[in-house]
């Protein structure tokens, strides 16, 4: 049976998390960097740094020692996509489920974070969470739907009736692959729509953005085994609205500051917290590359990123592209 749960990390994400495994009534450790984080939710039940003025479940403890979770039945795993490695390698000898909850690629091997698990802790089940959501409204109940993609359905069906509240509804899948690639994908995508907004180029732009986007994220996500069903569900589709529309998503808000014409590494310097399309974006595009996989929109970004091409001179490319009949 599955009843305490950890987190790893203590970010917004990582803390509206443990907020949800808290609501079930059992005690949730939630493993921390930073020793203000730590000492903010145990004295104050507050994460001050990363998710300030959200009172947390009394139920929830922070700590700053991975050993510490050793005594939970499953962890659900918040670092930064780049870090979750060097992290899961801390853990000695884990053999329980892992509910892997960051979005991106990693740089060095061009590989999704399920795979990057397995190497780390081989004798772990591996689960993904992703969906549209924003930190803040799931840590004060708003209501949410994610997938949770894992190849065993029982352990699925446990992981799902120990995450379930009224207001955060799982929904099962078995295409881990899928789960993961929309996740990944939304957030590079996220940056190009900031741009739109940031350069005030309308809301057609932006729709067909998203569009041709999502035709993007198709076309790599099938070239690499997922199902397109799951590139349409909560984690593919439902994950790119979301953050492709509003300033709480980072990569949006990233996006729309070089819109503005301000530099990314200005951008990116000034930021506590992480926006993964920035470092997603080259990995993808290399191994879109390698598979022969047309990705315009995902090119567009790095170049920006790269400080390669102006903001017009990136419009006016896609917007040159041949004309061609619709479709993935």
């Amino acid at each position: 049976m599955i009843r305490r749960l950890g987190v790893i990390g203590g970010g917004a994400w990582g803390t509206a998390l443990a907020q949800v495994a808290a609501g079930g009534g059992e005690e949730t450790l939630l493993w921390a960097r930073e020793p203000e984080v730590v000492g903010s939710i145990n004295e104050a039940h507050e994460n001050a740094a990363f998710l300030a003025g959200y009172p947390l479940n009394p139920a929830i403890r922070a700590t700053g020692d991975l050993a510490d979770l050793g005594a939970c039945d499953a962890l659900l795993v918040v670092t930064p996509a780049q870090h979750m490695r060097a992290v899961l390698g801390g853990l000695d000898g884990w053999a329980r489920p892992l509910i892997l909850c960051a979005k991106g690629m990693e740089e060095a091997s061009m590989k999704l974070m399920h795979d990057v698990a397995h190497e780390a802790q081989p004798n772990a089940a591996i689960a993904v969470l992703s969906g549209p959501t924003f930190a803040h409204e799931v840590a004060i109940g708003k209501p949410a739907a994610v997938t949770l993609a894992v190849e065993d359905r029982a352990l699925g069906e446990a992981l799902s009736a120990r995450l379930a509240r009224p207001n955060f509804r799982p929904y099962l899948s078995d295409d881990v692959v899928g789960a993961e690639i929309g996740g990944a994908v939304k957030n590079v995508l996220a940056i190009a729509c900031g741009v739109v907004e940031g350069r005030r180029l309308g809301q057609n732009a932006r729709a067909a953005l998203i569009s041709r986007g999502f035709a993007e994220m198709t076309r790599f996500g099938l070239a690499r085994g997922a199902r397109a069903e799951t590139l349409a569900g909560l984690s593919g589709l439902g994950d790119l609205v979301l953050t492709c529309s509003s300033e709480s998503s980072r990569n949006f808000s990233l996006g729309k500051g070089l819109g503005e014409g301000r530099a990314a590494a200005e951008l990116l310097a000034d930021r506590r917290t992480v926006a993964e399309g920035a470092h997603t974006a080259p990995v993808l595009k290399r191994a879109a590359e390698a598979m022969g996989v047309d990705m315009p929109i995902v090119a567009a970004v790095c170049a920006l990123l790269r400080s390669e091409a102006s903001v017009d001179e990136v419009v006016e490319a896609l917007l040159s592209r041949p004309l061609r009949a619709e479709g993935f």
